[in-house]
């Protein structure tokens, strides 16, 4: 099993930038495909970015993409999510989630096994 904690979100001016990041336990961490999800209010959660085991892949929804940056640290146990030039529409909680290695669909909330609880990230005009 994996436990994944998210960290660094907060309030930031739109133009911004924030850097979340995923500690997971458990040391078969680098078997694992992470993605970054997010969900605004009265809205599903949608996609946002993902990354291979390795760190080699990665995948961005178009909405972020040119803007956001996903990293992990398999030494660390982390993944990074590197968010530029935010704007209002980026305000959402946003959530880290494993998947087991070698499944497909990984833009898919249902591919994913394990998820933290969300942090909180809120962008001002």
């Amino acid at each position: 099993q994996v436990q994944v904690v998210e960290s660094g979100g907060g309030l930031v001016q739109a133009g911004g930038s924030l850097r979340l990041s995923c500690a997971a336990s458990g040391r078969t961490f680098s078997s694992f495909q992470m993605g970054w999800f997010r969900q605004a209010p009265g809205k599903e959660r949608e996609f946002v970015a993902a990354i291979s085991s390795s760190g080699s892949s990665t995948t961005y929804a178009d909405s972020v993409k040119g803007r956001f940056t996903i990293a992990r640290d398999n030494a660390k146990n982390t993944v990074y999510l590197q968010m530029n030039s935010l704007t209002p529409e980026d305000t959402a909680v946003y959530y880290c989630a494993a998947a087991h290695w070698g499944k497909s669909r990984i833009a898919e909330v249902g591919t994913y096994d394990y998820w933290g609880q969300g942090t909180q990230v809120t962008v001002s005009s």
